[in-house]
């Protein structure tokens, strides 16, 4: 027997698996599929495990109505071995305040892994009522999965964590494609090409034709590369003059972040470790004109704080401004209690001036507020932050004006991953600040699942991030995603560093996501006109 007959003995066994042994095929490809992910940035797994997606659609035609209800099944139970071991680290959070919330964590760390499934049962089912015998079909599910997972980015406000896209982050070259089709147009190129080696069984007079289909999708891989080299190439790193970065990283424990006794403890680490000499010529917070502290840094409402805020003027020599993280208490007539805050990033000057403020938009469902608030609480419920009432959203995105720097965009958190959102309408920025906090996670894969999907909004816009991380990963990102500095995860200190320029904007930046609906649309009348065909006599 020939190692192509071999092949294709296995690949017709995987097709006429059924039951739980195709659950939990379908899981196992699903797990290992993460590897493809950051940290491991493993991709060619995936020339494994989504053609075993192919051919267990194939094999749900057995079923009834056509194998739609057999394939979305296989499809969940592929979602759910790929989101479970893909989000496992949101468990964590639920030990933060263990006396409360740890019984929550099955819930949690199976959930919400239960949910996201359910987009890619939609994508696989779709993917059957478009499924043709031949080539076509890998467009077909390309196209379908794309679907799923936009739904799953924009349902319920969306997470878009870990969309199959990302697979395609590293190398770096392989990213830059990103900034002429976004992440959607990613995803759809992703399940393309890694699914194409499905159809090496297929049957046709000429055993040449078989191999075209995954010769075509490694001449696109290596096209991709192309492009990204140079790209890379035309844009090397440069730097605003007079703009100097320090990002402060305390790796501060949960506990203290949101415990008001601790304001002292807190405040003085954050003074000492701003100052910090960083090498022998360093004098500290004075050689810089940015210094930027991580999401929510304080147990307090900042602006109400007037030692604190004398601390920061103390701190802050002149030409020098502060980007910080705090809640922010809303503008109540005196005396009235304060039940809901923002979560804000503030520009605070050397004198201890707030010049700008901007109050997040996309708030994390269950950590910063929850679905039917008022009825969840009365059942007994609360958001992780504990805050009754939940935080409260912003409601405009903008652009803060910087001293000394080009405007940034903020983002504060999880709000980085959502691609297509984060665009201004009025003036482009130079650069995006991303203050988060993934001390949450821990020493896990989540903090580095981030970092790569924020890093990829770089990429697409051709704008440089500085993103500052209470307990890591903090960097400074050029427009392309080179990493300029970065300091690791679980280290206390501080980060050093000019601040990248920005590029002109890229395809992306001026018309979105057009350029995947169009690759999306194509594949789909591509599918229906081949099964329409197929059907005529």
């Amino acid at each position: 027997m020939t190692a192509f007959q071999r092949f294709r003995q296995i690949a017709l066994a995987i097709i006429l698996t059924w039951g739980w042994k195709r659950a939990l095929l379908a899981m196992a490809c699903g797990a290992l599929s993460v590897l493809a992910l950051a940290p491991f940035n493993f991709f060619p797994v995936l020339f494994i495990t989504f053609p075993v997606m192919v051919w267990l659609i194939d094999g749900a035609g057995a079923g009834r109505y056509g194998g739609v209800p057999a394939a979305a099944l296989t499809g969940y139970w592929f979602g759910l071995g790929y989101f479970v071991p893909g989000l496992y680290w949101i468990g964590i959070a639920f030990f933060v305040d263990a006396d409360v919330f740890a019984w929550l964590t099955p819930f949690a760390v199976l959930g919400l892994p239960a949910y996201l499934s359910i987009f890619t049962a939609i994508g696989f089912a779709l993917a059957r009522l478009l499924w043709t015998k031949d080539a076509t079909r890998i467009l077909a599910l390309a196209a379908s999965l794309t679907i799923g997972e936009w739904l799953r980015g924009h349902a319920l406000t969306g997470f878009p964590w870990n969309a199959f896209g990302y697979a395609l982050s590293e190398p770096l070259a392989l990213a830059q494609t990103s900034s002429l089709i976004g992440q959607w147009g990613m995803t759809f190129l992703a399940v393309a090409i890694f699914a194409s080696p499905a159809v090496l069984i297929d049957r046709t007079r000429d055993r040449s034709l078989a191999w075209r289909v995954p010769a075509a999708a490694l001449a696109l891989l290596i096209v991709m590369g192309m492009f990204g080299a140079i790209r890379m190439s035309l844009h090397p790193t440069t730097m605003v003059a007079g703009a100097k970065l320090r990002l402060m990283q305390p790796n501060l424990q949960q506990d203290l972040k949101f415990n008001y006794s601790a304001k002292a403890e807190v405040m003085k680490k954050y003074l000492a470790l701003s100052d910090r000499a960083s090498g022998p010529r360093s004098t500290g917070v004075s050689a810089a004109t940015i210094l930027i502290w991580p999401e929510s840094a304080f147990p307090f409402f900042l602006t109400r704080e007037a030692d604190v805020m004398a601390q920061i003027a103390e701190l802050l020599p002149k030409g020098t401004v502060l980007i910080t993280g705090s809640v922010r208490a809303p503008d109540l007539p005196p005396g009235t209690p304060i039940t809901r805050a923002y979560n804000s990033i503030y520009v605070i000057d050397h004198d201890g001036s707030v010049l700008a403020v901007y109050d997040k938009l996309h708030l994390v469902p269950f950590g910063e507020y929850l679905p039917y608030q008022n009825i969840m609480e009365k059942l007994g419920f609360e958001q992780l932050t504990r805050m009754r009432g939940g935080f409260i959203p912003g409601t405009v995105r903008h652009v803060l004006p910087v001293p000394s720097a080009p405007p940034a965009l903020p983002l504060i958190c999880y709000e980085a991953i959502f691609p297509g959102e984060i665009g201004t309408h009025d003036e482009r920025p130079g650069w995006m600040v991303n203050l988060t906090n993934d001390g949450w996670f821990g020493i896990s894969t989540g903090p580095y699942q981030h970092l790569e999907q924020a890093r990829m909004r770089a990429i697409e816009l051709g704008l440089p991030l500085v993103r500052s991380a209470n307990t890591g990963i903090s960097a400074v990102i050029d427009p392309v995603g080179r990493t300029v500095a970065s300091l690791g995860l679980g280290i206390e200190g501080i980060l050093d560093a000019s601040l990248p320029t920005a590029i002109p904007p890229t395809i992306y930046a001026r018309v979105g996501d057009i350029p995947a609906a169009m690759l999306v649309a194509l594949a789909v009348i591509l599918a229906v006109r081949r099964r329409v065909a197929k059907r005529r006599p």
